[in-house]
C-alpha cells in the first residue's frame, strides 16, 4: 500500500477496508433512520445526492474501533491471505467468496464483543453502538443534550 485507493480499491488492504466500511455505513444509515434522522444531511462530509453524509460523519467514530482493528487482526492472524483477493483488469481488487465469508464472520463476532460506553458507563455490544450514538445525536439535535458525546473507547 502506497496511497489511498477506493472506487474501486486497487490493493488488498483497501479492498478489505472498503468492504467493512460499507457494512458499518449501512448499519449507521439504519440506526439514523431508526431515530428519525435523515442520513443524507450531515455536518462533516459534503452533501451529495444519494450519499448518506450524516452516516459517513458518524462512521468516523467507528473506523478504528471496528473496521481498522478488524482488518489488521485478520491480516496479522493470517485469517485473510493475499490469495483471497483477486486483481482485475483495470486495477480493481475483489475478494473471493471465501474471503468475504471470513470477513463477515469476523465482523459478526466483533459486533458481539462488549465495551464500556463512556457516557452511559455500562457494557454494551459493539453492534449496538451505532444505535446508541444515533440516539444521542438525535437527542442533541432536538435539544435534550447540550453537547453530542462522541464515542471514544479507551
Amino acid at each position: 500500500m502506497t496511497t489511498r485507493s477506493r472506487r474501486p480499491p486497487r490493493d488488498p488492504l483497501h479492498a478489505l477496508l472498503s468492504f467493512v466500511y460499507a457494512i458499518i455505513t449501512n448499519d449507521m444509515v439504519s440506526a439514523l433512520e431508526g431515530v428519525g434522522l435523515d442520513p443524507a444531511v450531515g455536518f462533516l462530509h459534503v452533501d451529495r445526492p444519494g450519499r448518506p453524509t450524516l452516516a459517513l460523519d458518524l462512521v468516523e467514530e467507528f473506523r478504528t474501533l471496528v473496521a481498522d482493528r478488524l482488518v489488521l487482526s485478520l491480516i496479522n492472524l493470517k485469517q485473510v491471505q493475499v490469495t483471497g483477493l483477486d486483481s482485475q483488469p483495470g486495477g480493481a481488487v475483489l475478494m473471493t467468496e471465501a474471503t468475504r465469508r471470513t470477513v463477515l464472520t469476523a465482523l459478526t463476532q466483533r459486533k458481539r464483543e462488549e465495551v464500556t460506553h463512556p457516557l452511559l458507563g455500562g457494557k454494551v455490544t459493539i453492534g449496538l453502538l451505532p444505535h446508541l450514538q444515533a440516539r444521542l445525536l438525535a437527542r442533541h439535535i432536538r435539544g435534550d443534550l447540550e453537547d453530542y458525546p462522541a464515542l471514544v473507547i479507551k
